[in-house]
């Protein structure tokens, strides 16, 4: 992992041979005598792990980590202690600080305690990237795939445009939705979004509740009538819906004719124009438009999963999880239902029903340090559910020393207020 290292030590002879056997572990060392020069350099976007030894002249490591915590309690910090110093550690490990190594140490202990962190850390940027860019986002526009960037540039040119739209697309791509944005950045948006949903208007009542001068399309006066699944309506309505946008009036009959000021946008199904006869679709065609499928905007998903996971953590009134893994899991996966199906397992996500995430990786496939990891998480995630979520009947069933059982907590990163709801 070639990441960066602050290492801060006032040994130089230490200091120098730490900073060789690191850089010959392939990261990139930034060694520092001091706390405050290693201050100095580190803020909150720094993308690495800071390890520090404890005893050191002037500011010590311990208040040079609670100083680091000030600029982002997220920044994983390792001391370096004698043997005199593991009580202030184990403290500092309680206030939040990554793990600790007492002198003399192995290679191996630090470059392990440093992979973890390292982890941790590309995650938990990962995690403000995906949060910054979904900041005051569209989730039925977010990414950055051409077709969705050009939908996007149409929004202010369509906003207040007379031709009306036929937007095709699979089903949960978000037809009604662009619909809504485009009537509302315009001058229509001060008045009504009329929807009618062809597929399912009984046959019966179309005349009189559709076309009548009360009826739906009257009451878009001045606004947007939205025609979804267009291409799922029978012939006659077509026929009938081609009358009315040659003569935008309702009524029956010229004397009983009234005028109609509206813009039409038609929503159907992938392929749908075919559906459509042509006079229809030429008329209501004025510009065209496709919503991709998420299968070919794979790069937005993450993007994507991150926005509604974090809406969908809003509207429950929870704490968003870590976003990152899962978000990139989710552009793993087959969308059918493209962003509607997205939402919804992000909703389910949020709420810990369903974690989206790619299948782990065997035992024989990973390192012994991972499997022994995986297998510690999952025996205290079990024994927290066996005692129905009381941590200490879980501690006791563990059977480990009540400080032991929350520094390893720490270190294996489990969030208990979510492992009570298991």
């Amino acid at each position: 992992m070639n990441m960066p290292v602050a290492l801060v030590d006032d040994d130089d002879d230490f200091r120098a041979a730490l900073t060789q056997l690191l850089t010959l572990a392939g990261h990139r060392v930034e060694p520092f005598v001091d706390a405050p020069g290693a201050l100095a350099r580190i803020d909150r976007d720094f993308p690495g792990v800071v390890v520090t030894d404890v005893r050191m002249p002037g500011m010590s490591g311990v208040d040079f980590f609670h100083r680091l915590r000030a600029v982002d309690p997220e920044l994983p910090v390792i001391l370096m202690t004698g043997h005199g110093d593991v009580a202030m550690a184990v403290d500092a490990i309680k206030a939040g600080a990554w793990d600790f190594l007492t002198k003399p140490f192995p290679g191996d202990a630090l470059a392990a305690a440093l992979q973890r962190a390292g982890t941790a850390r590309a995650l938990a940027l990962e995690n403000r990237r995906l949060r910054a860019a979904t900041a005051d986002a569209d989730a039925a526009l977010l990414g950055e795939a051409p077709a969705i960037r050009r939908l996007r540039d149409m929004i202010p040119v369509l906003a207040d445009a007379t031709l009306d739209l036929v937007l095709e697309g699979a089903t949960g791509t978000g037809k009604e939705h662009y619909a809504r944005l485009v009537h509302r950045a315009g001058r229509r948006g001060r008045h009504r979004f009329q929807v009618v949903d062809c597929a399912t208007l009984p046959p019966t009542i179309v005349e009189r509740e559709l076309f009548g001068r009360d009826g739906t399309i009257a009451r878009a006066d001045r606004g947007t009538l939205f025609l979804d699944h267009l291409d799922l309506a029978p012939a006659e309505l077509h026929h009938r819906l081609a009358q009315f946008a040659e003569t935008r009036t309702v009524g029956a009959g010229q004397r009983d004719a009234c005028p109609v000021d509206l813009r039409i946008i038609a929503a159907i199904g992938e392929g749908g124009a075919a559906a459509l006869s042509p006079g229809l679709y030429h008329r209501l065609a004025g510009v065209p438009l496709r919503l991709p499928p998420l299968a070919e905007r794979r790069e937005d998903v993450p993007l994507l999963f991150a926005h509604l996971a974090l809406q969908a953590a809003e509207r429950h009134r929870r704490p968003a999880p870590p976003l990152s893994e899962a978000a990139h899991a989710a552009a793993l996966r087959d969308w059918p239902g493209n962003v509607r199906e997205l939402e919804r397992a992000a909703e389910r996500f949020v709420l810990g029903l369903e974690p989206p995430a790619a299948e782990p990786a065997t035992p024989e496939t990973r390192p012994l340090t991972e499997r022994l990891e995986a297998f510690e998480r999952a025996a205290i995630l079990d024994a927290i559910a066996a005692a129905d979520g009381e941590i200490h009947a879980a501690i006791a069933s563990l059977g480990l020393p009540r400080k032991t059982f929350y520094y390893r907590v720490k270190r294996l990163g489990i969030d208990l207020r979510r492992a009570r709801g298991r």
